[in-house]
């Protein structure tokens, strides 16, 4: 999830988070979705309907992160989820809403984002998604924030068959767009994703809003 800011000595940035090491303006702008376009926090609806307590005491029963990987890699979203309640009779009912009321758990869009986005796209500078996102999750996704068609290219996990933070989720980007290193500037919100994309070259951001986001494209003359 959002990482806690970094502090970046002897930087006119000093309170933003991780600025990207190289100075090279990109070719292209990569975007993580969520927690960069769209709040994604399951555990929130889940603390509308049962205590903090028995929230955790779930998350702690059952590894639901792990149910919504085997979802990004390509699962079948409903018989995922599915049979994972079944196999927790206590918590059956709670699991199937990450199926049923998956929408109230991606929201709402962050709006200055995708302000960003726009700006670079009308500029011309390519825009791609890499996201770990299953593939009837995106489908759904897509009739609630018709914005996610905008991207120039899409990279959607369950499509690839691999998540981040796999090396050959890189790979197969850089392999499809033709570019790589630091043509490549990717904004995510987990760090082990950044760290990847760094070791292969790639201008990272560790994303925590989209202000400091902005101030790493000013700052490589891409806004």
């Amino acid at each position: 999830m959002i990482q806690k800011l970094r502090l970046i000595q002897n930087s006119p940035f000093a309170t933003f988070d991780s600025l990207p090491k190289d100075n090279t303006k990109p070719d292209a702008v990569i975007f993580d979705i969520g927690n960069v376009l769209i709040t994604w926090h399951p555990e929130k609806l889940y603390d509308t309907l049962m205590s903090p307590d028995k929230r955790r005491a779930m998350f702690s029963s059952v590894d639901l992160h792990l149910m919504n990987d085997k979802i990004d890699r390509g699962g079948n979203w409903r018989k995922t989820v599915y049979s994972t309640a079944t196999a927790y009779p206590e918590y059956t009912d709670m699991i199937r809403l990450w199926h049923d009321r998956w929408a109230e758990m991606a929201t709402p869009a962050i709006t200055k984002s995708w302000d960003i986005l726009r700006r670079l796209r009308q500029q011309g500078t390519p825009v791609f998604a890499l996201s770990n996102f299953g593939i009837e999750t995106f489908a759904f996704a897509q009739t609630l924030y018709p914005e996610l068609a905008e991207f120039d290219r899409r990279f959607i996990s369950g499509h690839m068959g691999v998540t981040k933070p796999a090396r050959r989720i890189y790979e197969m980007v850089e392999a499809e767009t033709g570019l790589s290193g630091a043509q490549l500037f990717f904004a995510d919100d987990r760090q082990e994703n950044i760290d990847t994309a760094e070791s292969m070259g790639w201008q990272g951001h560790v994303f925590t809003c989209p202000e400091n986001l902005e101030q790493s494209l000013v700052r490589l003359g891409v806004l």
